[in-house]
């Protein structure tokens, strides 16, 4: 395997965790939430211990923001090891175990 581009991958990951949460914030703005969540936890055998609050387009702003920052910074680091893990030949790391 060869090198990634880590901006790609933090891209990539941000986008994900940021969508995924934008999607939340769209099932709480549509009360559909608390009936997903309460499925979820009905499927794995679970009460749910917690309520869905009301929506707040500001906290959601900030949902969608924290966690897309957070991905790309996750997806940036994954990224950067990725490539110092994969950039040294197999043969580099023989010899350093010796």
């Amino acid at each position: 395997m060869g090198t990634v581009s880590p901006n790609r991958v933090g891209f990539v990951l941000g986008t994900l965790l940021g969508g995924w949460h934008l999607l939340w914030a769209f099932l709480v703005a549509v009360a559909w939430a608390q009936p997903v969540m309460d499925f979820v936890f009905w499927i794995h055998f679970l009460s749910p211990a917690w309520t869905v609050g009301q929506f707040h387009a500001g906290i959601a702003t900030l949902l969608v923001l924290v966690t897309g920052t957070l991905g790309y910074a996750l997806g940036y680091l994954l990224g950067v090891l990725w490539n110092w893990i994969h950039g040294e030949k197999a043969e580099d790391w023989v010899h350093q175990a010796r």
